[in-house]
Order: structure tokens, then sequence, then C-alpha cells
């Protein structure tokens, strides 16, 4: 079920089960670069939980409100750049805070304890974002933009654009550390809150949501050949997403 508000970059919470589709990103809020609209959609399926109070104590509400505000800065953003140029920097946005049993289970893996203290300072992904855009320089241009935001700094970048994983995937992770006017799970205010932001493009997104499904399908027969078929296709969506560049940037030439 969805919920939609026409107020750009804000989005309610689901008021039903939400639906859920594979490779999506958890508990999510969603601003799109075309009709303007934010919704929630579905989780991914390692992020289901009955609630997100316990692990992350009483900084959970603040999660959510640092989230919102950077949600609400790349839309302002996004607006900023169409009123220029006639085209939103991004596509859409997608945003989500790590639930109560994904966070468990992460600490779990990584031998730490379930607290606070590990799912806000050990880890880095209790916010997450999500940003899909047309063309790869966007993504370089967005990343630009949040580096310079107040209060923000990038504390670890992997361009996995530039240089893709032997498996074919291509995306730009940063995580961000971001300085908000709340109480932090080390007792300061202003407090420090970390949030990770992937970027891709359309196509980018769209091998991983498939790649994703390969992940977690068990008993594939012919498993080899779809992963050598993924490799082939994230190759061809690379020069497609060049090509596309290239194109776009002689059509501004011939504006200019």
């Amino acid at each position: 079920m969805y919920v939609e508000t026409e107020q750009p970059g804000r989005a309610e919470r689901p008021t039903g089960n939400a639906e859920r589709q594979p490779g999506s990103f958890g508990n999510q809020q969603a601003e799109t670069g075309e009709n303007r609209k934010s919704a929630w959609r579905g989780a991914w399926p390692s992020d289901r939980g009955t609630g997100m109070a316990g692990i992350y104590g009483e900084y959970a509400d603040t999660l959510q409100k640092v989230m919102d505000q950077l949600i609400g800065e790349l839309s302002d953003y996004n607006n900023e750049v169409r009123e220029k140029t006639g085209d939103g920097i991004y596509e859409h946005l997608l945003g989500r805070v790590k639930s109560e049993e994904s966070m468990r289970e992460k600490c779990d893996r990584r031998g730490v304890p379930q607290t606070p203290e590990s799912a806000l300072r050990v880890m880095t992904d209790s916010i997450g974002l999500r940003v899909i855009t047309r063309f790869i320089d966007d993504i370089y241009q967005i990343v630009t933009f949040l580096s310079k935001l107040p209060g923000v700094t990038l504390v670890q970048e992997k361009d996995y654009i530039r240089h893709a994983k032997p498996n074919g995937y291509r995306s730009y992770h940063v995580i961000l550390d971001r300085e908000v006017p709340y109480l932090d799970v080390d007792g300061r205010q202003p407090g420090h809150y970390y949030i990770e932001v992937q970027l891709r493009t359309i196509a980018m997104d769209s091998w991983a949501s498939l790649e994703h499904q390969l992940k977690y399908k068990k008993d594939i027969g012919n498993e080899e050949l779809i992963v050598k078929e993924l490799k082939r296709c994230a190759d061809e969506l690379a020069g497609c997403d060049l090509s596309m560049q290239t194109i776009r940037n002689m059509i501004r030439e011939e504006e200019n």
C-alpha cells in the first residue's frame, strides 16, 4: 500500500502492510524527479522488523529527523537544478532507517553487542539514502553537493563506477558524518550521525535489482550461466550509460 503526498521531499508513514519489491530500499520514503511526489514503499527482504525503538534507544526519532533533513535538502537542490536547466539532477530518491531486526542481525554478524552504541557508531548505515539518476555526471555532481552541505563530512567514498566490482556491480557509495542540533549516542549536542548514500544511474539500479534477486534465490540450476550473462549485461549497460552521457553533452553544447 502506498501513501503519497504532493509535498516534495516529505513522506508519510505507511498506514498498512507496505508492498514489498525485490531489491527495494527498506521501509523507505521516496521523492521522484518527474512527478514530484513522495511515497513509502516496501522493504528490502532483510529489513523486516516490528519497530525501531529498541536497538536505537532514545535516538530512534532523531534518525528520522536527520534523514528527513537530508531528503529535503536534496529535493530543494533538485528543484534548483531543474529551474536552471529544465532537468532535475536525479530521477528519484529513496530513504530508510534500518529496521530493528536488520540492525540486530548485522550486529550479530559483526560480533558486536546489540546496543545503540553499536548501531550508531560501529555501524554506519542506520540511515540510508539511494539516489537514482539518468546520467553518470549527475552522480558526481550530487556527491559534490553533499560534501558542501553545512555540518557534513565525507568519511568514506567508494567509486564502483570507475572501478566496478568483478561481478559487474556499479554504484557510488559515500558515508557522511552529519552534525545536527540533537543529542547523540556519545552524549554530544550538537551530535553526529552517520548516513550511507548510494548513487546509481537507472541502468545500474535495474542491474543491481536483478542481481539482488539472484543472490537470495535458492537452488538455481543454471546459476553459472546467469552470473556470466549478468556480467555481460553490466558491461553493455555501462557502455550505454557512457553513450547517453556523451549524447546529452553534445545536445547541451548545441544549446549553448
